[in-house]
């Protein structure tokens, strides 16, 4: 236990609190206990540790993959270090620890003042345990960095967030005041193709390497247990996850994918399903409500586009990096379907067309509250709006 006590107090020494990602001053930590997932890579710890550098008191950050959990209970060392005083418990990767919900609960129900953050990289592992503490966890997702958040941890350039009716009413103002700062579409550039993970910043070199690991841990270590499942479906899994990275957005043809991959239709479907709620895909559906994993998507993409550097062997398509990044920023705090008239419905009520600087709009002339998110342009005109300016709404 004191070693656990002295690992704890270095990484909340040394954590860097200068730039903290956008969930931190959303998050309510006087919550007494809040669940934090999130895909792995994308700062869940370094949030805890922020959060523990803040306070004062008697605080432990404890990470549930350390040896010490193997064969002893969380329960019963929060038992002991409460009695020596210890209030704030920060719990990082839950999911590798087995009794992980349990223990919470118990430890909600015994101990009322003590406060307890939890964070956790199994998407799909963190959401059944999540069940078994409704009512009582107040739950955040952390998504990868918005084009914003990119410009403040790799130049330093603070921008606050908009929100998606102020990108809509003003963007020809803000775009001209952006671009007066910095050569916006480098940046842009730049982030489409390693800026949506943190750990950009640890070196751009071997960037590529550190995702493709991060992702075959994703379906090695967080759905292929999860699921039990074999290693013949693994490898069916990514296989398909390589076909959809050769041509996203990927207008999915199930008869066919199963015909050429010699698996079950059904089983396909359910693949897309796991991928999607372990957010390796974006699966666009013309309803959010009500949808089983059986009713065929209208569209798939990569989460994010470095994925689709990742993934592809050539030179990612440009259409479908520009859909992938629209729909990437905006699924983070709008509701996105797919559109009759356009590329994107959001919430309901606005039509977006993704394309370059000389998009029309044609495709969504009479269209009411339509859009055009244009990529390669600096500023916009009318209702054709930057498309690099919709990264900033977190």
């Amino acid at each position: 236990m004191e070693r656990l006590i002295k690992l704890s107090q270095k990484k909340i020494n040394i954590v860097k609190t200068g730039f903290k990602r956008f969930l931190y001053s959303e998050i309510d930590w006087d919550q007494p206990l809040i669940l934090i997932k999130g895909y792995r890579g994308t700062g869940k710890t370094t949030l805890l540790l922020q959060q523990a550098k803040e306070l004062s008191g008697k605080i432990i950050y404890l990470s549930l993959d350390d040896m010490y959990f193997e064969a002893c209970r969380l329960a019963v060392l929060v038992d002991t270090l409460y009695e020596q005083g210890y209030r704030y418990f920060f719990l990082d990767e839950v999911h590798r620890y087995k009794h992980w919900s349990k223990d919470l609960k118990n430890i909600y129900d015994n101990y009322p003042d003590i406060k307890v953050a939890a964070t956790g990289s199994s998407i799909l592992e963190v959401s059944k345990g999540q069940a078994d503490l409704s009512r009582r966890a107040i739950t955040y997702y952390l998504p990868g960095l918005s084009f914003r958040e990119f410009l403040e941890l790799s130049y330093q350039n603070i921008f606050p967030a908009i929100t998606l009716e102020t990108i809509i009413s003003q963007h020809h103002d803000i775009a001209a005041d952006y671009n007066d700062m910095l050569n916006i579409e480098k940046a842009f550039r730049e982030y489409l193709r390693y800026g949506y993970y943190p750990f950009f910043d640890e070196g751009k070199k071997f960037y590529g390497q550190k995702l493709l690991e991060t992702t075959n841990l994703v379906l090695d270590i967080d759905i292929a247990p999860y699921e039990d499942l074999s290693y013949s479906t693994v490898r069916n899994m990514k296989k398909l996850l390589y076909i959809i990275g050769q041509s996203v957005p990927f207008t999915p043809n199930i008869s066919k994918i199963s015909g050429r991959m010699n698996i079950p239709r059904n089983s396909i479907l359910k693949i897309l399903d796991l991928l999607g709620h372990a957010r390796v895909i974006s699966l666009l559906r013309r309803d959010t409500k009500g949808i089983s994993y059986l009713q065929k998507p209208e569209k798939i993409y990569l989460q994010n586009t470095n994925l689709a550097w990742l993934l592809s062997e050539n030179r990612p398509d440009t259409g479908s990096l520009r859909e992938t990044f629209f729909y990437s920023q905006l699924e983070v705090l709008h509701n996105v379907t797919s559109s009759r008239f356009g590329d994107f419905t959001i919430d309901d009520t606005y039509t977006f067309e993704i394309g370059g600087p000389s998009k029309t709009r044609e495709q969504i002339r009479g269209v009411p509250d339509a859009y055009i998110a244009a990529d390669g342009i600096k500023g916009g005109s009318g209702n054709k709006i930057p498309l690099w300016l919709l990264g900033f709404l977190y």
